[in-house]
């Protein structure tokens, strides 16, 4: 089949390269989001998908928003049979689903209807989920509401992030949206309608849901930490200014420690801080302006006083 695909982060390019790679299917063009400024010299960068697209020899298309008449023209003049789209980052128009024959097939990374919307695999880690997967549908006009043609199941680890958690679905993602693509030219394939009961929703999740409350209980503590690891990094305030924060871990060995939401203990070679239910293992930190270091190394540099702590 004639591919349009659209997607712009890293978690797409599994799903992409698999596409490319399928002697069934012809990638004619990607859409992406348009080059933007990153890094603290602001340089413009492609998307990782336009970048790999670039690689190819394949054709980018950056609209500022997929309903402008120039990109609806040249989607009409691609002809596609099938959009798949892994996180592109824009809804698409009812102008532009009607093009492809065979529609848009969306791979969300959640088993629907659970967390439909733009932060599923955040969500799952924030609320302690077992059991996550993916989910390939067929997109509609409504929030992640399409029938769906396949899905496959992943479990969450302890010490999961985000991203370690995205990594793994994005690579199993890529197998069954290419299966999904194989089904529909086959003929194979029947989407079914996603079911009325169990809806949640997972909107973006901005820095300041990345901002560590240390009066919640560790288990709390510990899974936003997780579910904001690497984007968009959880953060505390010391001495008036921000502190980045890598994943923690609980203490399991200072049961008789008593310290008060946000205070620190410092020792040789680790530094607790206490929350509602007891004390946490700092790991790696980022004072502003700085890189990532061990949380012993930042105490010791900017030798934490007693009764101090992280708000």
């Amino acid at each position: 089949m004639r591919l349009v695909f659209a997607g712009t982060p890293r978690a797409a390019l599994p799903s992409l390269r698999a596409l490319i790679g399928s002697p069934r299917h012809d990638v004619v063009a990607v859409l992406t989001r348009p080059d933007a400024p990153v890094g603290r010299g602001r340089r413009t960068e492609r998307s990782p998908v336009g970048a790999l697209a670039d690689e190819h020899g394949i054709e980018v298309l950056t609209p500022r928003r997929p309903s402008e008449p120039a990109f609806l023209e040249r989607l009409r003049d691609l002809a596609p049979d099938c959009a798949p789209v892994v996180a592109y980052g824009a809804l698409v128009p009812r102008s532009a689903l009607d093009i492809p024959a065979n529609g848009w097939l969306n791979l969300h990374f959640s088993l629907l209807p659970q967390w439909r919307g733009a932060a599923p695999v955040q969500a799952a880690v924030r609320h302690g989920d077992a059991i996550t997967g993916a989910s390939v549908f067929r997109l509609e006009e409504g929030l992640d509401t399409g029938p769906v043609y396949g899905v496959l199941t992943e479990e969450i680890h302890a010490t999961d992030t985000s991203g370690a958690l995205l990594d793994r679905l994005a690579d199993a993602g890529a197998g069954l949206l290419l299966s999904v693509v194989d089904g529909i030219e086959d003929g194979a394939l029947v989407p079914v309608p996603q079911p009325a009961d169990g809806v949640s929703l997972a909107p973006k999740v901005s820095v300041d849901d990345a901002h560590v409350n240390w009066s919640t209980p560790v288990l709390a503590v510990d899974r936003l930490i997780r579910s904001v690891t690497p984007e968009p990094g959880a953060w505390s305030v010391f001495r008036d200014e921000r502190l980045k924060l890598g994943p923690v871990a609980p203490s399991t060995m200072d049961g008789d420690l008593t310290l008060s939401p946000g205070e620190l203990s410092v020792e040789k070679r680790r530094v607790l801080v206490g929350t509602a239910s007891g004390p946490v293992l700092l790991g790696d930190v980022q004072p502003t302006g700085k890189r990532p270091m061990p949380a012993a190394d930042w105490a010791r540099g900017v030798r934490v006083a007693a009764g101090e702590r992280l708000a």
